[in-house]
């Protein structure tokens, strides 16, 4: 089996499996994602659910949240962790959005990665998830399944992932397929534990390497 052929096995396995595969962070405007994503560097998608909810109440707008002051950010999204840097990239952020983009979300993939604190693997989610354009997101899941099942060969940079998975994987197919891994990483293909290759539905084709 080719990697090509692999990738699509992979892919129709995992539909299977996991058909209403999606964003695990809660939101209803592509801004408000914008943040979430943000604050979810080093901290659970549950928490930044909890924590976004008091900080949207105060703040219900691109244009509010972009007057905010930088501390008042802080002080409610301290608990996600790394608070200083991520209010700072969050206020830049709305700033830049309110003033060069009139309070929307650009859908271009070079202009996302203009803004302050968004780097390939969000802009990637937004163009997949609010803009149902071909998107693959390298979270560290997605890295790491990939790896071990043999999609790619003892790859970690997440653009080299990315790259190597644009190549195998059907761009329409590629945003979900990511939120599926995300998925089987949580529940079966774990980290933290040794993964239940006995209820794995990639077990027969998985590489098993890493």
């Amino acid at each position: 089996m080719t990697t090509e052929e692999l990738a699509l096995e992979v892919v129709e396995r995992l539909e299977k499996e996991y058909p209403d595969a999606g964003c695990t962070l809660d939101y209803n405007e592509a801004w408000k994602l914008l943040v979430s994503v943000r604050l979810a560097a080093q901290c659970t998608d549950a928490r930044v659910n909890i924590v976004v909810k008091g900080l949207f109440e105060k703040y219900p707008s691109v244009s509010a949240l972009a007057a905010a002051d930088v501390a008042d950010i802080e002080a409610i999204v301290k608990p996600c962790g790394l608070g200083k840097s991520k209010a700072r990239d969050i206020s830049a952020c709305m700033k830049m959005l309110h003033e060069k983009y009139q309070d929307q979300v650009p859908d271009q993939f070079e202009q996302l990665l203009e803004l302050p604190g968004v780097g390939r693997k969000s802009a990637n989610l937004i163009m997949g998830d609010v803009f149902q354009k071909p998107a693959i997101v390298t979270d560290t899941h997605c890295i790491r399944l990939c790896n071990r099942i043999g999609l790619v060969d003892h790859v970690k940079e997440p653009k080299k992932v990315e790259m190597a998975l644009w190549k195998i994987i059907p761009p329409e197919k590629g945003s979900d397929f990511c939120h599926r891994l995300v998925i089987h990483g949580r529940e079966v293909c774990t980290a933290r534990t040794k993964p239940y290759c006995d209820r794995c539905c990639l077990a027969d084709i998985c590489k098993k390497e890493i």
